[in-house]
Formats: C-alpha cells, structure tokens, sequence
C-alpha cells in the first residue's frame, strides 16, 4: 500500500534535476579542458585531472538517488525479528 510520506518524487522532477547536475558538471569539465591548454605549471595539471575525473563524478552524482526528507520514509512495524538456531 503506497501512502503519502513513502510515494517516490515525481519522475520529471526527478531526471530534471539528475541531468541540471550532470550538464553543470560537464560544463565545469569543459571550462577546465579549455584552461588547461591556456595554462602553465602545476595549474595546468590541476585542470587536466579535473578534465580526466569529472565525467566519472557527474555519472555518479547525477544516478544517485535523492535522499528523502527526515521522517519521510517507511514506516518500521518495530525491531527486526530474532531467528534462534535449532539444538
């Protein structure tokens, strides 16, 4: 039975907020992909790794599933049931 507090977000909200963080990633990636052509020294190989790790930190942030609100999730029948071993 779904009731209000346990109904997943909608959908929509959903992907559009997953694909706003994984463009806002891809666009820092591709600013730092440019700088690192226009840069020199240690500044330079600070931006080719951030141009070599960010598409993997993007896909991750951007399959995570969105935490719920505190007191928004199922509800527990109590503690977990214990299990004794048989003599």
């Amino acid at each position: 039975m779904q009731s209000v507090t346990t109904a997943p977000e909608n959908l929509q909200d959903d992907q559009s907020a997953r694909i706003k963080r994984y463009l806002f990633t891809m666009g820092i990636r591709t600013v730092s992909f440019i700088l690192a052509f226009l840069t020199e020294g240690w500044i330079r190989w600070t931006f080719v790794v951030l141009a070599v790790f960010l598409p993997y930190f993007a896909v991750v942030a951007a399959n995570a599933v969105a935490p719920r609100a505190f007191g928004r999730g199922p509800r527990s029948p109590g503690p977990p049931p214990t299990f004794r071993l048989p003599r």
